[in-house]
């Protein structure tokens, strides 16, 4: 592309090459704060490590991060191809990377080409980079997201991929995934349903903290009120007042990955990584099968394509037996402090291995440790469907919600349970 575009703008590469000029050059007021590498600013002699990273390798972490933020771009429609990625990797390494606004405004300069990406740009830069808010704060633009789907016929099946031609992503073809069973979807449709849950909006309920804040009203806070009253020299003071801090509730999630949870996994695992990229300290996730195994850790890498490959190094037992019994137990012998007032989340379809009983009286003591039991059963969301197995027989009476796990649509729906913004009984 060359010149200037109908829609007025220069082209994006010059563009882009003429503002991290600017930026090394010291000419933009964001700049001032950045003096050219060829007349840098004297520095102690602790910091002369950090004057000279233009000539230290980048770090791979950096390039791990930025690689996961390109392919979260692409997947909202940004074209943040290779080539700029790497630009915005080089201009990373003479920038300051622990300062959020130089990498924002890197990334913007670098993977935009139109104004129209500006908008999906500070979305996927606010829920990548642990949920700031990017500015600046600009009006809801109205946009085309164009994506490489399937094609699908009258009859709603996924067909075959065209030869590399990019189709609108419809409202309609939109909704037919969104209430598609994972288990009947195309390759293809899969990972289109794991690119929206990697953006899935997954809140948290909030609970009241032992711990207070000031505020306008509520209880008086006799401290902060006598230290007023002594500033001012005795004289009487307004009354000061405080509340309760709030945080995000725990949620505790146990995804059972035996053989016949395998159609449904890896979708649960992740929304597991949406939960756990959204609150990582109030975030608790393990496997559930032949053996329990916390896979947290695995979980807080911001990409999830890497998250994925780390998991599945991580459990040793995929596609294996169900003995959801043992493995609740040995969770609350060894981690029950992480269900103590916390949502706890079993996803599972209830085909117990072991003893029903055992399970049941598990049940039992989870549900007095927990402030609430969410049973997520991917063939609830099946027409018919009837809570037969002994497992389900055993966990029922101790269920709080018991909802479906099938499809984008029911985990939306468990996001908003997680939320506060559902309760009551489902089953």
């Amino acid at each position: 592309m060359s010149g200037r575009p109908e829609h007025g703008y220069p082209d994006p590469a010059a563009a882009a090459r003429a503002a991290l000029d600017r930026i090394l050059a010291g000419v933009s007021s964001h700049a001032a704060s950045h003096p050219p590498a060829d007349t840098p600013p004297p520095t102690p002699p602790d910091e002369r490590g950090r004057a000279e990273a233009d000539d230290r390798p980048v770090d791979e972490r950096l390039y791990a991060t930025i690689t996961g933020f390109a392919r979260t771009l692409r997947a909202a429609g940004v074209a943040a191809d290779r080539e700029r990625t790497q630009n915005m990797v080089e201009a990373l390494a003479r920038l300051d990377v622990t300062r959020p606004m130089d990498v924002y405004w890197a990334g913007r300069f670098t993977l935009c080409s139109g104004p129209d990406d500006i908008p999906r740009y500070d979305r996927c830069f606010a829920a990548y980079f642990g949920g700031e808010r990017a500015l600046p704060v600009r009006q809801p633009a109205v946009v085309t997201v164009t994506r490489h789907v399937v094609s699908l016929g009258d009859d709603g099946e996924g067909g075959q991929e065209g030869d590399g031609d990019v189709v609108p992503m419809t409202a309609s073809r939109v909704e037919i995934l969104r209430h598609r069973d994972v288990a009947r979807m195309t390759a293809a449709e899969r990972d289109e349903i794991h690119r929206m849950l990697a953006l899935l909006e997954a809140a948290r309920q909030r609970r009241r903290s032992r711990r207070f804040t000031p505020a306008q009203r509520g209880r008086i806070d006799p401290r902060r009120t006598v230290r007023d009253t002594l500033r001012r020299g005795g004289e009487p003071a307004r009354l000061r007042r405080r509340t309760h801090r709030t945080r995000p509730r725990r949620v505790v999630l146990l995804v059972d990955v035996s053989g016949s949870m395998a159609p449904y996994a890896d979708t649960l695992l992740r929304f597991a990584h949406a939960l756990v990229r959204r609150e990582p300290r109030a975030t608790e996730v393990f496997s559930v099968g032949t053996r329990l195994t916390r896979i947290t850790e695995e979980l807080r890498h911001r990409d999830p394509a890497t998250a994925m490959r780390e998991v599945s190094a991580a459990i040793p037992d995929w596609s294996g037996g169900t003995r959801l019994g043992e493995e609740l137990k040995e969770f609350l012998a060894r981690h029950g402090s992480y269900a103590r007032g916390a949502i706890a989340v079993i996803a599972s379809d209830g085909w117990e291995r072991g003893d029903p009983s055992l399970l049941g009286s598990q049940m039992a003591r989870l549900s007095r440790l927990a402030h609430r039991v969410v049973w997520v059963n991917p063939h609830k969301g099946s027409e018919g469907y009837q809570p037969l197995t002994g497992g389900m027989q055993a966990a029922l009476p101790y269920i709080d919600d018991f909802v479906a796990g099938h499809s984008l649509a029911a985990f939306e729906d468990l996001a908003a349970l997680l939320a506060g913004k559902q309760s009551g009984k489902t089953r």
